[in-house]
């Protein structure tokens, strides 16, 4: 299915789409991961704690949302599919400190992370039915892109 093709006739759609960000021609998992930048940095705005309180309600009505659409759509992580990848980005940069440096070194390790999928990020993708299956290997990405992230803080001043 063509994400062109796709209509955000739904609140589901509407969420899981990012509010039209998957529609992106090329490359929706990037337009995706790029929408969530300013979400991102308005949400450190508000505190570490608000932030990983807003990141927990967006995971979980990413698991609600994504399975949802992907219901609707046929399709069980149809490339249109993005409020996993908002996930996914938001927990990489959970509790790192703010900077250009840092969201673009977060950035780039997440969709690294996303893309290659190693052990064990390819086998939650896999095994893992409906929104939880679909949100589950964006998490695990995140977690891996925010670990390194931290090394990398911790090693080289960025």
């Amino acid at each position: 299915m063509n994400p062109n093709s796709v209509v955000m006739d739904s609140p589901a759609k509407m969420l899981a789409l990012f509010f039209g960000a998957g529609l992106a021609p090329y490359a929706p998992g990037t337009a995706g991961t790029l929408a969530a930048i300013p979400v991102y940095l308005l949400l450190t705005r508000l505190g570490p704690f608000a932030y990983l309180c807003v990141t927990a309600v967006v995971i979980m009505v990413g698991v609600w949302a994504c399975g949802r659409a992907a219901h609707e759509l046929g399709v069980h992580d149809h490339s249109a599919i993005v409020l996993d990848e908002v996930a996914g980005y938001l927990v990489t940069m959970a509790l790192v400190p703010l900077g250009w440096k840092t969201a673009i070194a977060g950035f780039v390790l997440f969709r690294v992370f996303d893309v290659i999928k190693p052990w064990p990020i390819r086998w939650l993708d896999r095994a893992m039915p409906g929104g939880a299956g679909i949100m589950a290997d964006d998490l695990a990405a995140g977690l891996a892109a925010n670990a390194i992230l931290w090394l990398l803080l911790t090693l080289l001043p960025i």
